[in-house]
């Protein structure tokens, strides 16, 4: 069975069982299952090739003791060994001594994994598909990192399990203009279910991966962070799809719960791509981790001024922020002054609002910059919807073609043949100072609507007043005429 039909086929086993329900909590059971086959399988691989490999999973807790045959515990009695000896079990694996980071990692995505399925014959026959993949074979696994990113991806309409999924082709772009290399450190703080990775290692390995040491250069160098546990799993799963041996390094915390000084030098990074969440969601107090004249509730705010401490200089970054970022004013002001001071903030991609449909119908920006130059000035580009189109939604996603007009425009990795055209403009750094850092800069190609002058606009609407109150004398003159008949 092709690993499409094997995934279709165990959805729809879990659409039958009572305890499931919807997009997200099949995709959270899904996963941890993955997750203990794929752990397993590596398990096995390492076991003939390093001397003294032992599994940092006890043996009647590994996928191979008590699921791998078809014939195996089903019914209340695999529910019971999950809900009372796997799942506790798992969660309090010992994190020290040999292979201490698989133990970690294995800890962090039971931490709060929960079992949702109530039929264990059901779940058997879950199992039982998982079991037949051997994601030992590279070929499989890639067949599976694809569906399963195709499940990530329909997240969006899971409610807001949405915010974890940044679309592909707009990943894919940032990670294109950025270009990584095997060597340089990586860094998404606040990472969902892993796109930005997931598009890195791709571009990565199709462009600079040649032997063995430029792959573990290229792993060496990944770093992430996600405060959520439900994206934090899809995030380790993902990264072992992806052949990632050790996935340890995408850490379950929060990134800005650390105070802002305390991130020094050994905390600098080479590139800085991510979506970070945007709406003041963060719990009270977060705030004082940062300096007074950076403090707000606002977490893109907070996690843009993390970002400029971060980046080494010659770092770049590549960041996604909503329009409020753009034009607001305050804590906004003083950070958008920081920004054009420390980095050059060299271009400014704004998309259109149904980008992010349906979990946001905000306006969202594409911001590229690099550390140790200020800014001089700003490139813009306009991305519009296809023609033919009025917006992006479910149906009829943005997709990696369409960004294709702005890579032609970009103008190389020097982009010095940048053009002003309809869709792209430059804005100086006096124009940007005289409008107080404010960046909400409108296409100047496209003309505004002429609604005419003030004044005659405000003489016609008394005339047509006028008019009305004596149609409506009429009126009544002729109702009044009409009674007395």
């Amino acid at each position: 069975m092709s690993a499409r039909n094997t995934v279709k086929s165990i959805q729809g086993i879990m659409r039958q069982d009572v305890g499931v329900d919807g997009d997200a909590q099949r995709l959270s059971q899904l996963c941890w299952m993955f997750f203990l086959k794929i752990i397993d399988d590596q398990d096995q691989q390492l076991e003939v090739m390093q001397d003294n490999y032992r599994s940092p999973i006890p043996y009647a807790l590994q996928w191979r003791t008590w699921a791998a045959d078809p014939e195996g515990i089903t019914g209340d009695a695999l529910l019971t060994f999950i809900n009372t000896e796997l799942f506790p079990k798992l969660k309090e694996l010992p994190t020290t001594g040999q292979n201490a980071n698989r133990s970690r990692v294995v800890r962090s995505v039971f931490e709060d994994a929960y079992n949702y399925m109530k039929s264990g014959q059901l779940l058997r026959q879950v199992i039982n598909k998982i079991s037949s993949v051997d994601f030992n074979d590279l070929s499989e696994r890639k067949h599976f990192g694809d569906i399963y990113e195709q499940l990530l991806n329909n997240l969006q309409s899971a409610g807001n399990a949405g915010e974890y999924y940044t679309p592909r082709a707009v990943t894919a772009f940032m990670v294109d203009r950025i270009d990584p290399k095997p060597g340089e450190i990586l860094f998404d703080p606040s990472c969902g279910t892993g796109g930005f990775l997931t598009c890195a290692i791709r571009h990565m390995r199709n462009r600079y991966v040649k032997k063995v040491a430029d792959e573990q250069a290229m792993q060496a160098g990944l770093r992430a962070v996600e405060k959520k546990q439900l994206p934090h799993m899809l995030c380790i799963t993902n990264m072992l799809l992806h052949g990632i041996e050790d996935p340890s390094f995408v850490r379950h915390d929060n990134t800005l719960a650390r105070p802002y000084i305390s991130y020094g030098q050994s905390d600098r990074v080479d590139i800085i791509l991510t979506n970070p969440p945007f709406g003041g969601k963060e719990e009270d107090g977060i705030e004082s981790n940062f300096p007074a004249h950076f403090r707000t509730k606002e977490t893109a705010d907070l996690f843009l001024a993390l970002f400029i401490r971060l980046l080494k200089p010659g770092g770049r970054a590549a960041i996604v922020l909503p329009d409020g970022s753009l034009f607001g004013e305050g804590v906004k002001t003083r950070l958008k002054e920081h920004l054009l001071e420390e980095c050059n903030l060299h271009t400014i991609v704004r998309l259109p609002s149904s980008v992010f449909k349906p979990y946001a119908s905000v306006g969202t920006n594409l911001l590229f910059f690099e550390k140790g130059e200020p800014t001089q000035d700003i490139w813009f580009y306009e991305h519009r919807v296809p023609k033919g189109q009025k917006a992006y939604s479910m149906t009829r996603p943005i997709k990696v073609d369409h960004m294709q007009g702005c890579v032609e425009w970009w103008g190389g990795t020097e982009r010095i043949d940048r053009q002003a055209s309809e869709v792209s403009w430059k804005v100086g750094l006096d124009e940007i100072k005289a409008r107080n850092y404010n960046l909400d800069f409108k296409n100047p190609h496209i003309a505004a609507n002429d609604h005419g002058d003030p004044q005659e606009l405000l003489v016609k609407l008394e005339q047509d007043e006028q008019k009305t109150d004596s149609l409506r004398d009429q009126l009544k003159s002729i109702l009044a005429e009409a009674l007395l008949r």
